[in-house]
Formats: structure tokens, sequence, C-alpha cells
């Protein structure tokens, strides 16, 4: 290091030490990219194969007024699950009761009359089912 004694007095030339600096930044920074292993190694644990996991069930409810025939009442499916109109509040009420979430959705054929759809929302309400929504079919561009 060089001393200066001109104004006053010593003064410390840092130029050579901004010099090493510069220097071990670079080998550093080479060191750290021949680094082959790049982050830690995380162990993530994978399920057991030996345990059969039972599907579980959806948690969304699509309660579907379908047509069967233009002679009859439309039937009724929950999640693709026919069920006579008589057991529809009953059903309902069963998977209601278990759930956190008391919500359910409805969609009907577009040629069911709207009565058939309230008589599903009325004995969804009357199952305990908080809050429902209908579903529609997306608009049919033609040509699609």
């Amino acid at each position: 290091m060089a001393f200066s004694n001109a104004g006053g007095g010593p003064q410390i030339n840092v130029t050579p030490l901004i010099d090493v600096l510069l220097t071990l930044i670079i080998v550093f920074m080479v060191v750290v990219s021949m680094d082959k292993q790049q982050g830690e190694t995380a162990q993530i644990p994978q399920p057991d194969a030996k345990r059969d996991s039972a599907p579980t069930p959806a948690r969304t409810i699509v309660i579907q007024v379908v047509w069967s025939n233009k002679n009859s009442d439309p039937t009724v499916k929950i999640n693709q699950e026919d069920v006579p109109w008589q057991n529809l509040e009953m059903r309902l009420a069963e998977i209601y009761l278990k759930r956190a979430e008391k919500v359910a959705f409805v969609r009907g054929d577009s040629d069911v009359d709207f009565q058939f759809v309230a008589d599903v929302i009325d004995a969804a309400h009357h199952a305990g089912v908080q809050r429902i929504g209908l579903l529609t079919e997306g608009r049919k561009v033609e040509g699609e």
C-alpha cells in the first residue's frame, strides 16, 4: 500500500484493494458456475404402494333434470346417479348431512319445464342446501 503525504496527512491508496476484491468476486463466480449440483436435494414422500386408496367422493354436487322420454316426467340424477323424485330430498339430506359446504348446482335440459327445476331447487333447500347455482349450456356457434 502506498501512502501519499500531499494534502496535510497520510492517505491510503485503495486502488490495489479494489483490484483484489474484484478478482475474488470473479473467482467465486467461476467456482459456483462449475458446481454440477445446483440447489439442495429434496426427499419427496412417495405414496404407499400397499395401501389401496378409495376414490374420494366428488366435492361438486350437480343435480341434473333430464328428459328420458316426452310422455313422462323428466328423470333426476345426482352426479350421474339416478334418483327417483320421491327420494330426492332424502338422498340430498344424506349427502349434505356430512358436508361443511352446502352448495349444489342444478342443470336442466333446454326443453325441460322450469317447474321441474324449481321442484329440485325446493327439495334441495328442504334438504339443507344453502346455496344453489344454475348451470347452463355454453353458447353454440354454427359451424363448430
